[in-house]
């Protein structure tokens, strides 16, 4: 069985895994972090390659994701030609990019802590 789960295809037949809702700007900004600038197929294919083959970024998912995040001013694009000789357009991350997902990224570690506390509580 396949699913569509935030922005992502999965395959739910080995096991079921779910990306939680609101992730995919957060591994967006972290990939334009580590990677610097890069285009909409770019990004696609990064996080496909961190997931080890988990899911399958579907192209018209990442770019209303990109548009959001421009709109909140946490990337800039600007146009340039890619490795296969086409214009395309490539996503940066601004200054109030890194800041919110420094924020976003201790907001995950407290959240997932006391997830984890929860999981190992016994009554």
């Amino acid at each position: 069985m396949r699913v569509i789960v935030d922005m992502f295809t999965l395959d739910m037949s080995k096991t079921k895994s779910e990306i939680p809702h609101g992730s995919l700007d957060l591994l967006i900004l972290r990939a334009l972090e580590t990677m610097g600038a890069l285009h909409g197929y770019a990004i696609a294919r990064r996080l496909e390659q961190i997931g080890s083959g988990a899911g399958r970024l579907s192209q018209g998912a990442i770019y209303p994701a990109l548009i959001r995040l421009e709109q909140q001013g946490f990337i800039t694009t600007r146009w340039g030609v890619s490795e296969t000789n086409r214009e395309v357009k490539f996503y940066e991350l601004t200054k109030a990019g890194t800041d919110h997902l420094r924020r976003e990224i201790v907001s995950w570690e407290q959240s997932t802590a006391l997830i984890a506390r929860f999981l190992g509580a016994r009554s």
